[in-house]
């Protein structure tokens, strides 16, 4: 699953995010027939929002679409999504959330589950480590984006 083009997707919108000085954290949202509908990395820093992670981001990037779209899509993200995204994961009626990586923060994979979501974890080293370097280098701003 690692070479799935979700996948490939959402460690791109990462690594873009980094570029850019930002979270690296990318989400992609793929439809039940395997469309790239959205994809989107966090944008907290770079546009000063204080919901812009990543998996919203490929929802806003995905337009207004009807319901029917976002039913049974998955959405690819580098990191286990916060209890934010996780909401919106359940109000879209996404039927499977693909994470590259729960090691650096354990998100809202408990209640994706209890509400009949499949939930897939690749422990995906290059995520880990795209993770363990921003958390080193600039521990403020994970902390900000966690809200601790």
């Amino acid at each position: 699953m690692d070479k799935d083009p979700g996948f490939i997707a959402a460690v791109e919108e990462a690594k873009n995010g980094a570029g850019e000085g930002g979270v690296p954290i990318g989400a992609a949202l793929v439809s039940k027939d395997g469309k790239i509908l959205g994809v989107g990395h966090n944008m907290r820093v770079q546009k000063g929002s204080p919901i812009l992670h990543a998996e919203m981001a490929a929802l806003e990037n995905s337009g207004r679409l009807p319901a029917s779209a976002y039913e049974g899509a998955t959405m690819y993200t580098t990191l286990s999504p916060c209890d934010m995204c996780t909401g919106a994961c359940i109000l879209y009626k996404v039927k499977r959330v693909v994470i590259g990586e729960n090691k650096s923060f354990m998100g809202g994979e408990e209640l994706l589950i209890n509400r009949g979501k499949e939930v897939v974890v690749l422990d995906n080293h290059e995520c880990r480590e795209m993770m363990a370097r921003f958390m080193k280098e600039k521990p403020e701003l994970w902390n900000e984006d966690i809200a601790v």
